[in-house]
């Protein structure tokens, strides 16, 4: 019973990292960098819905909206101001901005009264409710269900479901497929290379803010709850920085590990086991479990 619910819990953290990183291979895909921006933009949607609930006394599924275009626009206008105008610099450039972003970002937040300092739950309508399955009347032998959990499970598989009818049966999914594989063929055909970047940003934004609504109830909305990017930027890693389905698969494989490490090894390894992973996937499988093989002609 206990590695099933350990298994339950780290499918449920892995998801959260997977879809951090689906945001770091979208911007990536479009863009040929990598956005360290993206924890805080989770953080932000986590914020938007609290303030939403809290604040503005929305209902829960409104706030929930209002975060995730909120977020989206914010990532829009972050490729649209800062991003697009720097494009063709090193990428080492690009990617030392969005770190700053981050760090702006942060304290921004932290500079918002009451909540920017203070560490506060996000108050969903399925807190603390569990599932019980099997046992006695007494409830005991039973499997014990975290609804938490399983609402970061079921929205994931639907996300994913959406994006994947998107990418396989939409003009905009396929034109961002054709920008992807090659930007100036793409130009030449007349697609909108540059809206099709910020359209990647506002859907990578989007996605993380999802990601920070669905972490929230499971912990707490926190001004320094981004650092689980650092945590997702090795799921991106393991799945290959090229594949969108890769990036949920290296984040269950990073959940899961953390999970099993946290309990049955010694205390410390847990927050090790990300990067031990992704050191031996380098070593073993440079590219990632779906990540495509690159070769240079010199």
């Amino acid at each position: 019973m206990q590695v099933f619910q350990l298994l339950v819990s780290g499918v449920a953290q892995g998801c959260i990292y997977g879809l951090i990183a689906l945001g770091f291979v979208l911007i990536y895909k479009a863009t040929e960098t990598v956005s360290f921006a993206q924890g805080e933009l989770m953080m932000l949607g986590a914020f938007g819905g609290l303030v939403g609930l809290t604040m503005l006394d929305f209902p829960y599924w409104l706030s929930v909206a209002c975060a995730i275009v909120a977020v989206a626009l914010v990532g829009v206008l972050l490729e649209r101001i800062v991003i697009r105008p720097i494009l063709g610099q090193p990428a080492f450039s690009i990617i030392m901005l969005t770190i700053g972003i981050g760090y702006v970002v942060r304290g921004l937040i932290t500079m918002v009264p009451v909540i920017g300092t203070e560490t506060m739950a996000l108050p969903v309508p399925y807190k603390d409710e569990i599932w019980k399955l099997g046992g006695d009347a007494n409830g005991i032998g039973a499997v014990v269900f975290n609804v938490e959990h399983m609402v970061v499970i079921a929205a994931t598989a639907v996300l994913c479901a959406l994006l994947f009818a998107l990418f396989r049966f939409t003009k905009l999914g396929i034109a961002m497929q054709a920008a992807s594989q090659n930007q100036l063929a793409a130009f030449y055909m007349g697609i909108p290379v540059k809206r099709l970047n910020g359209i990647a940003w506002g859907m990578a934004a989007a996605v993380a803010a999802i990601a920070g609504l669905l972490l929230a109830p499971i912990t707490f909305v926190h001004a320094n709850m981004g650092f689980i990017g650092l945590k997702a930027f090795p799921a991106a890693v393991v799945g290959g920085f090229s594949s969108l389905p890769g990036a949920i698969v290296g984040g269950l494989v990073i959940g899961l590990v953390e999970s099993f490490a946290g309990f049955y090894l010694p205390d410390g390894f847990k927050d090790i086991a990300a990067y031990v992973v992704v050191l031996v996937m380098l070593m073993v499988k440079p590219n990632g479990l779906f990540g495509e093989k690159l070769r240079k002609k010199v």
